[in-house]
């Protein structure tokens, strides 16, 4: 029996008075496109559902549960008992532990819980058991209503080669491939040689770019077999593999769908969703840029088709790839709700969760397909805790010191399951929020998305906002020239973050010399003559010298009231701004144009670090005399990193390839770390003989300990 526990009573008063305006959280959007239809509250659902989730889709299900006037119910686990979806839940129950299979995919836990509240329904949200045919088994026969699809449709659509099989009879564009399961190694390369190069091996049960490598050849298929299979094995508890020929430099572009139980279905418009690492959407937005009137219908059209050849009734997506000439194929369907539903909720006014609690209750959909419209543009980017710098994203955990989401700027929506405060895991997916913006066009979507992420202020963890802020304001992106290789080709050496013109140095050592003299200004104010500075604070001018990269600066500052200008690298800027240094934002106006850095750090030695379009700076600001002195400082020797092998990453070991005295070559595989289901393999940076090994599969490792030594 599941652990059972409500929260104080004071504590669900307080979160229902906070998150109780749908609204006003995540909907302040453009007033022909709210964030749902009105609520018909003579229209009865549910009393009760559990959300058998965590994070923000789980805050997101319990948002609509409140306006349709429905109670909820929190399933979490152990180290999850102060989360925000917890918390704003009318009741929540402990599942287990920390691990997935212990708590969120715990089935016997959750029915459990699903008995000790009287919950009538279950929504499912994404991942964990959403597309389980077996645990929608298992509430159909408690009784308990499955928001989603049926078992069947679960089942057809969720096997990735049946789904296949059945869209090719139902019409719809299918990718040249192999109509079977993929048993061994051996037989993947000779049917990757019949198929022909490149190919991609997918788990048949997967999702979400989970087991999914790309092979060019022999060795690659080899090894994305063994990669591709364990980790279908830990996601999703089935290791069938599919190979299928690799459309080269496509556009992932999905429909959304929307069934009902009476034989009605429509197409909600698709999602542009080609800017993806390693499989997995990093920016969305709809509609495409690339589609025409003619294809969307069609894709739209064949979308229909498939779900009605399985009877599916709830909301699901077809993905689609698209080639150059306008060509799709049919991908997969996800039989759920999608991570980005929320851009077709802002371009269509429809709540997409409140359609489906509506259709697994019984009711017809409400809308015709020439009811369905696109209004306006709408971008989502998924902020992650993640290392934008390592591989486009690898997993950063810790918590979150400071948080504070843009909300004070008109058509931005966030839909995040977490608070300051909040612990990042590793046993969890490592997104932090989704975040939308909305505009009357693309441009103006684009331009609310750059001032959002200025303005969004997270600290304590590493996040993938430079990386984001760098997409949306690529030229490529901008004129709509992307596809699914758009991060590799655009970063072949990997992300290096915002490469700055001579101009834009200048704007930055121009903030971080007036920042300085601010500080000490405000300094010599609050202490008076208890403080001597090393800056002449009580003159107008100043000679600074500031350090950034390898490159040292000679600065001139003067003030004019809030003014200050500043004379560096052959060029003035004038900065001017509130000067709050107490506040994590820091809006100044340089050179006549308004922009938001955020001061991520300061000392009393001259160090700063700056977020400047999204990348953050580090800066050394000195007087000319300290400037001068510091010349006589030792620098500090960098480690010699080519014979050790650290973990890039915090995760678990699952396979040590060498051992004590062995030889190995450059680029040989040392080690396999998963973090957050996803497996990465560790190789050496060059050749040599193993000194010692510091790990063993089981064990956890943080980001930076040490793995492996060489001679």
């Amino acid at each position: 029996m599941a652990a059972y526990s409500v929260c104080p009573a004071v504590s669900r008063l307080l979160f229902s008075v906070k998150y109780a305006t749908l609204h006003s959280r995540c909907c302040a959007m453009h007033s022909k496109v709210q964030y749902s239809t009105a609520y018909n509250s003579s229209e009865k659902t549910f009393e009760k559902i559990l959300i058998a989730n965590r994070g923000e889709i789980a805050c997101r299900v319990i948002k609509t549960c409140k306006k349709m006037g429905i109670q909820t119910v929190a399933v979490h686990s152990d180290i999850d008992s102060s989360a925000l979806h917890a918390k704003m839940a009318d009741e929540a129950v402990c599942v287990g532990p920390a691990p997935t299979n212990k708590s969120y995919l715990n089935m016997d836990a959750i029915i459990d819980a699903i008995r000790a509240t009287g919950a009538q329904a279950v929504h499912p949200g994404y991942g964990f058991l959403s597309e389980n045919k077996e645990f929608a088994k298992r509430l159909a026969a408690e009784g308990v209503a499955f928001i989603g699809p049926d078992t069947n449709a679960i089942h057809a659509m969720g096997d990735k080669i049946e789904s296949k099989l059945i869209a090719k009879a139902a019409k719809v564009n299918t990718i040249p491939g192999f109509d079977g399961v993929v048993k061994t190694a051996e037989e993947a390369v000779k049917i990757a040689q019949d198929i022909g190069y490149p190919v991609m091996i997918k788990a048949s049960a997967g999702g979400g770019g989970k087991g999914m490598r790309i092979a060019w050849n022999d060795e690659e298929t080899r090894e994305g077999f063994r990669f591709s299979s364990q980790e279908a094995a830990s996601s999703f508890g089935d290791d069938r593999l599919l190979i299928e020929k690799y459309i080269d430099n496509p556009r992932h572009i999905e429909i959304q769908v929307l069934a009902d139980k009476h034989g009605n279905a429509l197409w909600l418009n698709e999602r542009e969703c080609s800017i993806q690492r390693r499989n997995q959407k990093v920016v969305e937005e709809a509609p495409s840029t690339f589609l025409d009137p003619v294809t969307r219908r069609a894709m739209g059209e064949q979308a229909v088709q498939l779900a009605k050849a399985v009877q599916y009734s709830s909301a699901g997506t077809v993905e689609f790839l698209v080639d150059s000439k306008k060509n799709f194929y049919f991908l997969e369907m996800n039989t759920r709700l999608q991570v980005e539903h929320p851009i077709t909720e802002c371009i269509t006014g429809l709540d997409l969760v409140e359609q489906m609690i509506r259709v697994a209750k019984g009711y017809q959909l409400q809308h015709k397909q020439e009811d369905i419209p696109i209004n306006g543009w709408a971008i989502e980017s998924r902020v992650y805790a993640e290392d934008p710098y390592k591989s486009f994203g690898l997993p950063s955990i810790g918590r979150l010191s400071q948080y504070q989401e843009p909300l004070n700027l008109s058509n931005v929506r966030v839909d995040s399951g977490i608070q300051e405060g909040s612990e990042i895991s590793i046993y969890y997916d490592p997104m932090i929020s989704k975040l939308v913006t909305y505009g009357a066009t693309r441009a103006e979507a684009l331009a609310r998305m750059e001032d959002a992420l200025d303005n969004y202020v997270i600290r304590g963890v590493t996040h993938n906002i430079p990386l984001l802020r760098e997409i949306i304001t690529h030229p490529r992106f901008i004129s709509g020239d992307i596809s699914t290789n758009f991060l590799p080709e655009v970063y072949p050496d990997g992300f290096k973050g915002h490469q700055l013109e001579a101009d834009k140095r200048r704007e930055l050592l121009g903030s971080a010399a007036a920042l300085y003299i601010n500080a000490q200004l405000r300094l010599q104010k609050v202490l008076g003559n208890l403080r001597v500075s090393s800056t002449p604070v009580e003159s107008s001018h100043w000679e600074l010298c500031v350090e950034l990269g390898d490159g040292s600066y000679t600065v001139e500052v003067t003030k004019s009231g809030n003014v200050y200008t500043v004379e560096v690298d052959g060029g003035k800027v004038k900065v001017s701004g509130q000067w709050n240094l107490a506040s994590p934002l820091l809006p100044l106006t340089i050179n006549g144009t308004n922009r938001i850095l955020q001061c991520l750090s300061r000392d009393a030695s001259g160090n700063i670090v700056l977020q400047y379009l999204g990348t953050s700076f580090k800066l050394r600001v000195l007087s000319k005399l300290a400037a001068e002195l510091n010349s006589y400082m030792p620098e500090k020797v960098p480690e010699d990193t080519s014979s050790i092998l650290r973990s890039p990453m915090p995760g678990t070991v699952v396979a040590v390839s060498i051992k004590h005295g062995d030889r190995v070559v450059e680029g040989q595989e040392i080690c396999v770390i998963e973090a957050m289901k996803m497996q990465n393999s560790l190789t050496a940076a060059k050749q040599g003989k193993v000194k010692s090994v510091h790990c063993k599969p089981g064990e956890t490792v943080g980001e930076g300990d040490l793995l492996v030594e060489l001679e």
